[in-house]
């Protein structure tokens, strides 16, 4: 077990200052039992101070791992067959716990660490909404079943600087951006392993749903393989395909190799503190707090019309094009629906919204990705029959790549697929395989085929009107003629699937043997029916 002492902090920061003078930021000061507190010298927070649990995480007795009746099978994405010096991410998580239990369970020299990356200056009255004080308590019980130290890491200038940041310009800028993409490639695969680069770990685990396959010990010049987890539901290799060669070398993922329900199997069989926690949801430097609220505190809001795409028809107005992307049709408050946003003005802060959205004619096959990363380090050699994932989940498209250079040196790959996506939106990441193996992934550009959805003459001409007072009142909605009639079709389907069961049920009855006691239970019946019963029982 590694144990930090006051001696040892002061040459590590020694060592830091020769090593890489960047992380001088990195300053330790001791804090209560084996919490480590890694301080910014400009803190824009909180001073270190005890943590005590609270009524609601459970206080457990320390349970050992070996104690543990473990199949081996749950090891296999563990390295179990070595001895390693693993740096553990813990998250107060069921996901990051059960990692955890099994790198230990696997023999390997432990130390968790958990990242701080919140802001108290934002939201002065949501601050009791903010979970981290209990997240940061449940991480403490669970390394106390194993007697694994446990250091917390400061990491809010670097998380502002190089993802909050970048996600509210390029929300003023139109596009949809991708936080947990950033945060894993710069913040926990990034600035999180600068400041501990000077502690010689082997490897860096996380509770990520994703498979990395190391090269062999005298094979060490091959690239390590990030492949899709068993849970593809689950599974995150999204969130990692932006990720450099130098990064995916050190890391490990235990629960590449398990399915959701194991894991939470595997959480209770552990006794673990968390075992009922839910999953955590959203934004991490959010809590609960809406991301809307976020973004109009750091862009504000600005009143623009919502246009309709096909008949150019002034519908509503709206708080700023940056609260919208391609495909959402949660928030425009609009009757008749549904509606969603197909298209928006940047410039003229207009969003351009269709109740046609998924209409054949409507396609989108074709895109274009920018910064471009590679798992490799280099583009693949064969570009066709590819897959892709342009969002988070278990759906995968078969793609076509074409390279193309653009004038500024940049290469861009141009995406062809089989089939429509009409949620492609600007900002995202799309992510590359070969089947199970990701080879990388690059970001969505805002530049369509000629196939992007259309804009009626009528509603860029409004989309381009300087003073659009002019434009009057918004239109009265009418229902769309296709839904009542869909809706009527719907009725009678139903009223005549009514009838087709009801014959199923009369011919069932009629074929079904009558005894004795229902013939006589039932009333009187004319000498027809009365003959029909008695044909009933004999055939």
């Amino acid at each position: 077990m590694l144990r930090t002492t006051t001696a040892s902090l002061s040459h590590l920061a020694t060592s830091l200052s020769l090593q890489n003078p960047s992380t001088l930021k990195h300053f330790f000061s001791l804090s209560p039992p084996r919490i480590l507190w890694f301080r910014p010298l400009n803190p824009r927070l909180i001073t270190a101070r005890p943590l005590t649990l609270s009524s609601s995480v459970p206080q457990t007795s320390r349970i050992l791992t070996s104690n543990v009746d473990l199949d081996p099978y749950y090891l296999s994405c563990s390295m179990p067959n070595k001895r390693l010096k693993v740096a553990v991410l813990l998250s107060g998580g069921v996901d990051s716990s059960v990692a955890l239990r099994l790198l230990h369970a696997a023999g390997h020299s432990c130390t968790a660490f958990y990242l701080k990356i919140w802001f108290q200056e934002d939201f002065e009255n949501f601050w009791s909404e903010c979970p981290w004080e209990e997240d940061l308590k449940y991480a403490r019980a669970v390394c106390d079943q194993l007697d694994v130290p446990l250091e917390v890491v400061h990491l809010t200038d670097e998380y502002w600087k190089n993802v909050v940041s970048y996600i509210i310009e390029e929300y003023r800028c139109g596009r949809t951006p991708n936080p947990d993409v950033l945060c894993n490639t710069r913040i926990k695969f990034g600035a999180f392993m600068d400041a501990i680069s000077a502690m010689e770990f082997d490897y860096v685990a996380s509770g990520h749903y994703a498979n990395v396959i190391h090269s062999l010990t005298d094979q060490m010049n091959k690239p390590s393989v990030l492949q899709l987890s068993k849970d593809m539901v689950k599974d995150q290799t999204y969130f990692l395909s932006h990720l450099s060669q130098a990064q995916l070398k050190r890391l490990i993922f235990p629960l590449g190799c398990i399915p959701k329900d194991e894991v939470r199997k595997l959480a209770k069989k552990f006794e673990l503190p968390n075992k009922d926690r839910k999953d955590s949801q959203g934004i991490c430097f959010l809590g609960k707090i809406k991301f809307s609220e976020f973004v109009a505190r750091h862009i504000g809001e600005m009143e623009g019309v919502i246009v309709e795409a096909e008949s150019g028809d002034f519908l509503g107005k709206h708080r700023g094009f940056w609260f919208y992307t391609i495909g959402q049709r949660q928030g425009l408050r609009l009757p008749g629906g549904p509606w969603y946003v197909v298209e928006k003005d940047v410039k003229n802060n207009v969003v351009f919204v269709s109740r046609n959205y998924f209409s054949v004619d409507k396609r989108r096959r074709l895109f274009r990705v920018g910064s471009l990363k590679w798992l490799s380090g280099s583009p693949p050699s064969q570009t066709n029959e590819l897959q892709c994932k342009v969002r988070h989940g278990p759906g995968l498209y078969d793609c076509n790549l074409t390279m193309e250079l653009c004038e500024d040196g940049h290469e861009v790959a141009v995406v062809n697929l089989p089939e429509d996506d009409q949620g492609l939106a600007a900002g995202q990441f799309a992510a590359f395989y070969q089947g199970r193996i990701c080879i990388g992934s690059g970001i969505i550009l805002e530049s369509w085929d000629d196939q992007g959805f259309p804009v009626c003459a009528k509603a860029l001409g409004i989309a381009r009107m300087e003073d659009k007072s002019n434009i009057g009142k918004p239109v009265k909605i009418k229902v769309k003629p296709e839904t009542c009639q869909k809706a009527s079709d719907q009725n009678d389907g139903m009223q005549l699937n009514k009838k087709v069961l009801n014959s199923h049920i009369a011919v069932a009855d009629a074929r079904r043997p009558v005894s004795q006691q229902e013939v006589k239970s039932r009333p009187s019946l004319n000498w027809l029916q009365q003959l029909r019963e008695k044909w009933l029982q004999v055939f």
